[in-house]
């Protein structure tokens, strides 16, 4: 059987490298891997760590491209690829717009399509924008999903998705984590942009706080209110550090760079590469974030995560307790983080919470799931889905 696994950004190469790897060692399995281009760099500095080689890369992005531009542009390439190609199936990750283009070009030429962290819900349309659509619509395309959690599995009952469709294997990025903690417990890795005294693999560093930001719906009045946090935490907590990797979507990185440079215990990064940002959170104390994957990759680690979101499609880290919603208000970023810093029980009520993500098998059971739907040498099975 002939696999494509489609990925166009960095998280994407992130959950889907490990399952190319794995699908590659241990299964007959013919797979190819493409890249739509749609974090071009980004991506190329993930591929190496898993020993990842695309057979396709088509550089969709192009300078100030829309959303509807690259959309379209995606569309066209993966339809030409499919065409020639002629897969038996493709496997997406996730809810970007590499994955709502890509279901759409396989829907349309009539080829299966897997979907990978298949079922993550927030209910509203809006939050996360686009994303929470891409999934949804994704979703409803696609012929088997592969979801994380049993809660992602109930919302696609819900949604009336033939349970024999269904298989819940755990979150990749577990699978990917672990990878990367093992390389870096056995080689450290310095982080570019910090002095010496600063560096996670220095044993007697200064405690910090990670901070990472990207989220559409924040733009704005969102960002101005997380750095006027950020600003008085830094003066209420001198004895730690404030450790932000800043996104370079101009939306993001003019207003960071704006009100928090030039602060002695404020550092603002380049975003990283993955294994320096792996040993980030690895050696931080608790984390700021509005990111899906680390909400995911933090509670693994043992480190606290405050979501700097109003609504979370990964409420199982809520419910174990390793994450808190904080929204963007000022004043609950402040008091919430203070709280954790000072109060001893309270942090280790959360550090000390289950990871409900998975335990880094989710590429073997997503490759059992595919024997078992398909067998190893034939698509007759996927075909009469």
């Amino acid at each position: 059987m002939k696999i494509s696994v489609i990925i166009g950004t960095r998280p994407e190469a992130i959950k889907m490298c490990p399952l190319v790897q794995y699908l590659k060692e241990h299964t007959d399995f013919d797979v190819e891997l493409c890249l739509t281009g749609q974090h071009k760099e980004m991506v190329a500095n993930i591929l190496p760590i898993f020993d990842s080689v695309p057979d396709y890369n088509f550089n969709v992005m192009q300078t100030n491209q829309t959303l509807p531009q690259l959309t379209m542009n995606v569309i066209d390439c993966i339809s030409k690829y499919l065409s020639e190609r002629r897969p038996d199936i493709i496997l997406l990750q996730g809810d970007t717009t590499t994955v709502l283009a890509a279901a759409l070009a396989a829907f349309y030429l009539h080829v299966k399509i897997g979907h990978v962290e298949a079922g993550l819900r927030t209910f509203d349309l809006q939050s996360p924008w686009p994303e929470e659509a891409n999934r949804v619509l994704a979703g409803h395309l696609a012929d088997i999903h592969f979801c994380p959690t049993e809660t992602s599995r109930e919302n696609l009952l819900k949604e009336n998705i033939d349970p024999k469709r269904i298989f819940v294997t755990g979150n990749t990025v577990i699978d990917a984590l672990l990878i990367a903690k093992r390389k870096i417990e056995k080689e450290p890795v310095l982080v570019a942009g910090l002095p010496e005294e600063a560096q996670p693999c220095n044993s007697n560093h200064k405690p910090y706080v990670l901070i990472t930001g990207h989220r559409r719906e924040n733009f704005g009045i969102g960002f101005e209110n997380i750095c006027s946090a950020i600003l008085e935490l830094a003066k209420r907590h001198p004895e730690m550090n404030w450790i932000y990797p800043v996104h370079l979507n101009p939306n993001v990185y003019d207003i960071v760079n704006a009100r928090l440079q030039k602060h002695s215990n404020i550092y603002l990064l380049s975003p990283q590469n993955y294994l320096e940002f792996v040993s980030l959170q690895m050696h931080s104390v608790l984390i700021l974030t509005d990111s899906g994957g680390v909400q995911e990759e933090a509670p693994s680690l043992g480190k606290p995560v405050l979501v700097m979101r109003d609504t979370s499609e990964r409420p199982e880290a809520l419910k174990a307790g390793a994450a808190k919603l904080v929204g963007t208000d000022c004043q609950t970023i402040v008091e919430t983080t203070d709280q954790l810093l000072r109060d001893a029980t309270a942090y280790k009520k959360m550090s000390c919470a289950i990871n409900p993500y998975g335990d880094g098998l989710a590429c073997m059971r997503i490759a059992d799931a595919l024997k078992k739907l398909c067998g190893e040498n034939t698509a007759k099975e996927i075909s009469s889905l």
